[in-house]
């Protein structure tokens, strides 16, 4: 206990990107207060938890999923983020919607009852679901800000068509779905919001699309085997957190950041954190441009190519995660300095701080290691990696029924 206390003080947390166009850093001062307040927090939770608790060591989970009444406190869970995507408050104290119709998507003039009709409503909503459904759309899901899409107490599926765009928005949270088999949407009319509707170009075939966007947590899904990417995130979003999720058979699993050219991804910044990258999984774990990226307590089982990969000077955080390589002699290194000669990379702020390596798993290290550059792309505590396993263990879309806990 005494040297995971130890370890905590010395690792900065909980900073946030105040705006797309800036991702200027907290007060240090402010969050050296946070920091010494959540371990201070941490340890009296440890030392109430009993044999029986649900307790988990994961902050996000210990924060609302011991309570049997989830169901009558489902906005809680707006107060539970951690990472750059913290202050996604989402649909946080507007009404709760509840979806009853998983079909008769219409993308121009969509019905109540319907998931795209609750997703482009001008006010806050905490969007529920009235009982299993797969939802397949004709056109992509276009929200509009300040919405909670919460698929505890259902199995809920998007799938065979295309998936959920957040584009401009702000202020997001997608929980507890399953989001797998997207495909591009066609070239045609959208509806985003109540009095506006636009044509939209043929989609890429993401399962989550973020662009121009802030303010946006990704928790508790189950993401797999889409056309193009399982979660992108471009062209100045920021703010962002991606976590407890379960990524499988995929490719390209993860873009942050547009292009090598688009310089406006400077101020992205992303937590990736408690995710569980398992099987079938190839690339881009995640892929980074430009920013500031904190990849701390995942649990990566399976990469064909590479995990985490970047070009165009990212910095990138890495702490705490277990990296489980292949047999195959050549799918060893967990990193991938893309798009530029070693001489160039070689100044690249790449950092492994407390991650555990098995089967010959490795890590190459880039870069000065400035300390304000890390401080940037550090966004909470990282526990020890031997804890990933527990940390992980529930990753994915939940089993959450009525009156226990989730």
């Amino acid at each position: 206990m005494a040297k995971l206390s130890i370890l905590l003080l010395f690792v900065t947390c909980f900073l946030a990107a105040s705006s797309i166009s800036s991702a200027s850093v907290q007060d240090p001062e402010r969050v050296v207060e946070e920091v010494h307040r959540s371990i201070n927090n941490a340890s009296k939770t440890r030392r109430n938890l009993g044999y029986f608790s649900c307790g988990t060591g994961n902050p996000i989970d210990d924060c609302w999923r011991c309570d049997p009444n989830w169901e009558t406190n489902r906005q809680r869970l707006a107060d539970c983020a951690i990472g750059f995507g913290k202050d996604a408050i989402g649909g946080k104290n507007g009404r709760i919607y509840v979806v009853s119709d998983s079909g008769n998507d219409d993308p121009v003039n969509p019905r109540p009852g319907t998931l795209r009709h609750a997703v482009i409503q001008d006010e806050p909503l905490w969007i529920i679901f009235k009982r299993d459904m797969v939802i397949t759309l004709k056109e992509e899901l276009v929200m509009n800000s300040f919405k909670t899409i919460d698929g505890r107490g259902a199995s809920v599926h998007i799938s065979g068509g295309p998936c959920i765009t957040i584009h401009y928005a702000s202020n997001i949270i997608i929980h507890g779905l399953h989001i797998h088999d997207c495909k591009p949407g066609p070239s045609g009319i959208i509806r985003d919001s109540p009095s506006h509707a636009g044509h939209w170009l043929v989609s890429d075939g993401d399962g989550v699309s973020i662009f121009t966007s802030r303010h946006i947590w990704v928790d508790h899904c189950s993401l797999s085997n889409c056309r193009d990417g399982l979660i992108d995130a471009i062209h100045g979003s920021t703010a962002i957190t991606i976590s407890n999720n379960y990524f499988t058979h995929h490719d390209k699993v993860m873009l942050l950041g547009h292009s090598d050219s688009y310089t406006q991804d400077k101020d992205m910044q992303a937590t990736i954190a408690f995710n569980h990258f398992g099987e079938g999984l190839v690339q881009r774990m995640p892929r980074c441009r430009h920013g500031y990226f904190h990849v701390v307590n995942n649990d990566y089982t399976h990469w064909e190519m590479y995990a985490i990969g970047g070009s165009a000077s990212p910095t990138i955080n890495s702490q705490g995660n277990r990296f489980l390589a292949s047999d195959a002699r050549s799918n060893k290194e967990v990193t991938k300095h893309e798009d530029a000669p070693e001489s160039e990379w070689r100044q690249w702020n790449w950092r492994s701080e407390g991650d555990l390596f098995l089967n010959g798993a490795y890590f190459r290290q880039s870069g000065a290691g400035a300390s304000s550059s890390y401080a940037r792309a550090s966004s909470l505590s990282a526990r020890p990696s031997s804890l990933v396993g527990s940390i992980t263990g529930t990753s994915g879309a939940l089993n959450c029924r009525k009156g226990s806990h989730c």
